[in-house]
């Protein structure tokens, strides 16, 4: 089995209210303020309210997606006054976490999101992270609730999301949860969650050797939009009620997905595959209904801390 170390993690940022909407993210950063949370054993803790005016309009964004504003150009444009909100909050972004792929850049970033979706706790990747996926293995096997899963997502918002700023990272998509609305449920899971992932770094820079193995992971394969009409592009059917809820639950060529508007049944003809994101709020306005994945075993190495 592979083994690689790695340095000390001395800062890690937590960040919550990318999407203005989403609330969990921003009653968890509220109640670290709160308690003046800077500090959680030898890891320096940044906090970041990501987009806080789209936050007090409880808006998903201003202008555009913040989580789309972060590549290489767009961070060296100049800015005017005419730039959109999202763009000027992007450069502050980079200026106090980065700069992106600098040495300055914080260590480790955790961003939290919620999805109207019934997924539960997600770790998303979008790209084979050994430090990421041992987080989630641990909480997987630590936390007290689940179920917990890993999902690697070949998608370029890897590169233009504010998790882009740094090497590593992780989004944290946590629900079923309405758009403005925050639930104490989900709320709990995601604080257990971020007191397992300060743990493990304490425990990583205590010396402790994670042992490597086996890691369940469903890989993003596409996405499917909802059924339209072809003259003005208005959706004719909505997600089937034995699709709706079941993110994860195995999809099989001729299932359910859509029932039209007309009460016909529209029923899958692709491969065997685990939706998920499924009747996403967000995804309305980018034409995804759900997104399918394989599930995969990755092997990951053990991983320690490197000696001088």
């Amino acid at each position: 089995m592979e083994h690689f170390s790695w340095k000390p993690f001395s800062r890690v940022a937590i960040c919550g209210g990318t999407h203005g909407n989403e609330m969990t993210g921003v009653y968890v950063l509220r109640e670290m303020e709160r308690k003046k949370v800077d500090k959680i054993g030898s890891v320096s803790v940044t906090r970041v309210l990501s987009n806080p005016e789209a936050v007090k309009v409880c808006r998903r964004y201003m202008d555009k997606d913040l989580n789309r504003c972060f590549t290489d150009a767009l961070l060296s444009e100049p800015l005017t006054a005419s730039s959109p909100h999202e763009m000027k909050r992007a450069h502050e972004l980079n200026a106090l976490l980065g700069p992106k792929g600098s040495p300055q850049a914080v260590d480790f970033l955790c961003d939290i999101h919620n999805t109207t979706a019934n997924m539960g706790v997600c770790f998303i990747f979008y790209r084979l992270d050994w430090i990421a996926m041992h987080l989630f293995k641990y909480v997987q096997s630590k936390a007290s609730f689940g179920p917990i899963r890993a999902i690697l997502h070949e998608s370029t918002v890897a590169l233009v999301s504010v998790r882009a700023l740094m090497r590593y990272n992780f989004t944290l998509e946590v629900g079923p949860q309405p758009n403005g609305v925050i639930r104490a449920d989900i709320y709990n899971m995601v604080t257990e969650t971020l007191d397992l992932i300060m743990d493990w770094f304490e425990k990583f820079n205590s010396g402790s050797t994670f042992e490597g193995g086996e890691v369940e992971t469903f890989c993003q394969t596409t996405v499917l939009d909802y059924p339209r009409d072809p003259t003005t592009n208005e959706i004719t059917a909505a997600v089937h009620p034995q699709l709706q809820d079941n993110d994860f639950k195995l999809l099989r060529p001729g299932d359910p997905i859509f029932l039209s508007f007309n009460g016909d049944v529209v029923t899958y003809e692709g491969e065997e595959a685990y939706p998920f994101f499924v009747n996403e709020c967000a995804y309305y306005e980018k034409k995804i209904a759900f997104q399918l994945a394989q599930r995969v075993n990755i092997s990951i190495p053990s991983v320690s801390l490197k000696k001088d």
